[in-house]
């Protein structure tokens, strides 16, 4: 038998939640996901062992060109913020 409980949210966090809601999921399979066992750093030590040299330069050049893209984003939205236009 499932128990149940009430519980308050103010209208920011259950529009959240609801956001978070995959399509089949409660609200307590929500919870559950976001707050659920995660495991420590330590248990990553080691995953990229074995892998190729050229394929993690690859995957760190493709890291780098993602931040200066969303570095260029976020000085774009900035520019718009503060001044109230921007190019596009």
């Amino acid at each position: 038998m499932m128990s149940r409980r009430s519980l308050t949210l103010r209208q920011d966090a259950y529009t959240s939640l609801v956001a978070l809601k995959r399509e089949g999921e409660s609200f307590s399979d929500v919870v559950l996901r976001l707050t659920g066992p995660h495991l420590p750093l330590t248990a990553y030590a080691g995953a990229w062992a074995g892998v190729p040299k050229a394929k993690i330069d690859e995957i760190q050049s493709y890291w780098r060109a993602c931040e200066r893209l969303s570095r260029a984003k976020l000085r774009r939205l900035f520019s718009v913020a503060v001044t109230g236009a921007g190019t596009r």
